[in-house]
């Protein structure tokens, strides 16, 4: 399905606007086959030129070993597998595949105890945190990054630069499904163009937050979409006519934007374009939405998965190559705090779509 390259990590200007107000704390509490690379992915095509290696003189391989297994969002997987590469260099005896079965296909087999770690584009569920409860899983909730959902549009779409939440409704409400099929139909004088439509399919993390936001109730959608879990199928249908429109996580924008436009979006305060000062601020709202990994208590336990997890808040860069917003920088010593203590529980859980990220970051359950 995909071909396996060296991975391409757009480097995508990061704007500091988001301060953390209290120190992150959790509350008590409580897709498997390897994904290969994908060509048209963010995680793809990786130069090291960006590096230098006078710099970074290399590493004796570490004693460790073993598997750690990751699955679910496809939206986090770039950071994921991004970091696993790195990892590699000086870990070569640990091996880190990364699945991509969605985030809530994700959460089922991690709640099951078949993972040890989940990428999720959204906060655990009550339901999910209820089943890993039962199952004996204990999690411990680590923010990575700041992502913008970005409602993307064929490049010879040159009449729908902004859109309002009120027409985004318009175009993916239920009650559209077979009646709303030409972008006239969404305004007046857009030009009589069929519309096709692509997105997120039922069990991404994008999905639930897309149609939170933009139908006000998570799962409520037209049937009449293609819908996949694979982001790169809706980039290929996007970009396969002039009428189609799609939705996905702001790096694989980024990764195809020389063949897709990105509609700006008016969440009634003017059209805002989703760019990393924007994300970051919460000024482009309500798509702005943190992006996590769900890490197994016990896995955290073993050396290599610890040695794994704390490489990922150190190897923090990658979050900006693969396109997305990295967290403020006085973040990550109190994300690392949770990563020692390995405190389980959720501090995002029923957080609202649209809240302001610094908001989220700032929260603090105890």
């Amino acid at each position: 399905m995909m071909s396996k390259k060296n991975i391409n990590r757009s480097v995508f200007t990061f704007v500091a606007g988001v301060t953390l107000a209290a120190t992150l704390a959790s509350c008590s509490g409580s897709d498997t086959k390897p994904a290969a690379t994908s060509a048209s992915s963010p995680a793809a095509t990786q130069t090291t030129a960006a590096k230098d290696p006078a710099k970074e003189p290399a590493k004796a391989p570490s004693n460790l070993s073993g598997n750690i297994t990751v699955d679910g969002s496809s939206t986090v997987a770039p950071i994921s597998k991004a970091v696993a590469e790195d990892f590699a260099k000086s870990n070569p005896g640990v091996k880190v595949p990364v699945g991509t079965s969605g985030t809530g296909g994700g959460f089922k087999k991690f709640c099951a105890g078949d993972t040890d770690i989940s990428n999720a584009s959204r906060p655990i569920k009550a339901k999910e945190a209820e089943d890993c409860k039962k199952n004996g899983v204990e999690f411990v909730e680590l923010p990575v990054a700041i992502d913008g959902l970005t409602v993307v549009i064929n490049k010879e779409n040159t009449w729908a630069k902004c859109l309002t939440i009120k027409e985004l409704n318009t175009i993916w409400s239920p009650e559209s499904e077979g009646k709303i099929t030409n972008w006239n139909q969404v305004r007046p004088d857009f030009p009589s163009e069929t519309l096709a439509l692509f997105g997120a399919g039922a069990d991404s993390g994008t999905f639930d937050y897309f149609t939170e936001a933009v139908n006000k109730k998570e799962k409520v959608i037209r049937k009449d979409y293609q819908p996949s879990e694979d982001d790169n199928i809706i980039v290929k249908g996007v970009q396969g006519g002039k009428g189609a429109m799609g939705f996905f996580g702001v790096a694989y924008f980024e990764e195809n934007a020389k063949t897709l436009n990105a509609v700006e979006i008016d969440g009634g305060k003017g059209c805002v374009p989703p760019t990393a000062e924007n994300i970051n601020s919460g000024k482009y709202t309500p798509l702005s939405r943190p992006l996590f990994i769900y890490v197994n208590k016990k896995s955290l336990a073993r050396p290599e998965v610890k040695a794994f997890v704390e490489y990922y808040f150190k190897d923090i860069k990658v979050v900006k190559e693969v396109g997305y917003v990295q967290l403020p920088a006085d973040a990550l010593p109190k994300i690392l705090e949770r990563v020692t203590s390995a405190k389980a529980g959720s501090t995002f859980m029923g957080a609202e779509a649209g809240v302001p990220i610094s908001e989220l970051l700032a929260k603090d359950l105890k």
